[in-house]
């Protein structure tokens, strides 16, 4: 089976180790443009993930059975249609369904269309509409860009002057480009990252996880695209995940089908569990990162098997996942300056030191003459398993302390919470 890979992630890189791991089937896996560690476990091939024409044409020349796109990007800008298109079997939504993460507006009136659960909101388009706006809202607040902003488009807002600021970042720094911006109320409780394998009929969860938005320890300091993350959740055993799914997936599955744009991919449910119940705090259109290092490590189906069924129009019926009883803990190292401007070519040191056990993806890494060096904010993630949450972060931790490099960022509290 040949898979294309689409992205240059530490995503990425998950797929690609969870696809070698598929003992029945012999995978030949290319990646586009992938990084230093992908090409130690894939054909990397130097084409950028958004090239739609050129993802298109490697696909083609390289006989893909499926192209597997990792980020949003390409998947809102219909990489999936133009694959579709010219024959290939494409794992990831339309860009009609892709939408559901480029417009968190467009994700908010689908949710009040399939009766989600969500946090109330508004919509502020220019800065002067901004300041009436905030003179009379509730304190604590959050600010989200409509569009795309990987992960870093989501400001809370503790106080008014706070929330100044950020309509200063968002009307006339414009940070995040020209974009409406979602007055949001804020939301208390437990989160949970809730995917889940869709069909365009059917949505079926998997493990669910809890990922860290925030760069600094407790929950501190600007967001990030995701410092960490653990699976499985405490309290959220196989009823309680069924009944999550039940709410906050095959609903909107079923309104995009009525709407003749049907969901086929990973749908990704971030929630609150707030005191009133379950909330819908967004939707992503594929994996999570870096909670996709945490899930697929414990999955033991078939991934590739179960995406190419979800590729066809209904064709998980009858499919059940299954996964270990292991606990996962991955610890995101990041770049100095990061979620800034990032520090690039700092020389990675350790990485010969890791124990087998212990899976490293790397997020934002290049080669520069035989050395592996830094070449993106979220550098790489050390992932470890464990039969308890403290064999695994113990694990994960001690794994992390022997890799080096110039600015280093890592928490020290992720999963902390579940000991």
């Amino acid at each position: 089976m040949r898979v294309l890979v689409v992205g240059s992630g530490g995503r990425e890189h998950a797929l690609v180790l969870a696809l070698k791991r598929v003992k029945h089937v012999t995978m030949d896996i290319s990646c586009a443009p992938g990084n230093a560690g992908i090409a130690r476990d894939a054909n990397c091939v130097d084409i950028a993930a958004e090239d739609i024409e050129g993802i298109v044409r490697l696909a083609r020349d390289d006989g893909s059975d499926l192209v597997v796109v990792g980020p949003e990007g390409p998947l809102v800008a219909g990489l999936v249609d133009a694959l579709n298109s010219a024959g290939i079997a494409a794992f990831g939504p339309t860009k009609a369904a892709a939408q559901i993460e480029g417009s968190k507006l467009f994700a908010k009136e689908l949710m009040a269309a399939a009766g989600v659960p969500t946090a109330k909101h508004t919509v502020m388009t220019s800065y002067a509409d901004a300041l009436q706006q905030i003179a009379t809202t509730n304190y604590p607040t959050v600010m989200k860009a409509d569009g795309l902003a990987a992960g870093k488009g989501v400001l809370i807002c503790e106080d008014a002057a706070a929330a100044r600021a950020a309509i200063e970042e968002f009307f006339v720094e414009r940070r995040f480009g020209d974009t409406k911006v979602m007055l949001e109320e804020h939301l208390v409780g437990d989160e949970v990252s809730l995917l889940a394998i869709c069909d365009g009929v059917r949505a079926i969860p998997m493990a669910p996880a809890r990922d860290y938005k925030r760069i600094f320890d407790g929950d501190r300091g600007p967001n990030t695209g995701g410092m960490g993350s653990y699976s499985p959740v405490p309290g959220v055993g196989t009823a309680r995940l069924n009944e999550l799914s039940a709410l906050v997936h095959q609903p909107i599955v079923d309104e995009m089908r009525r709407r003749g744009t049907p969901f086929n991919g990973i749908l990704y449910a971030g929630l609150m569990l707030t005191k009133d119940g379950p909330k819908v705090l967004e939707y992503n259109a594929r994996f999570g990162d870096p909670e996709t290092q945490s899930i697929l490590p414990r999955l033991e189906s078939d991934i590739g098997a179960l995406m190419s069924r979800a590729v066809i129009d209904g064709g998980l019926e009858d499919a059940r996942l299954e996964w270990n009883s292991d606990f996962a803990v991955t610890i995101t190292l990041a770049a100095g300056g990061y979620p800034g401007t990032p520090s690039t070519g700092d020389v990675i040191e350790g990485l010969g030191r890791i124990p087998d056990n212990i899976q490293v993806t790397h997020g934002g890494t290049a080669a520069d003459d035989g050395t592996i060096v830094t070449a993106g904010g979220r550098v790489l993630n050390v992932t470890a398993l464990g039969s308890t949450p403290i064999a695994a972060r113990e694990q994960a931790y001690a794994a992390a302390d022997l890799i080096k490099f110039n600015g280093r960022q890592l928490r020290s509290d992720i999963a902390a919470g579940v000991l």
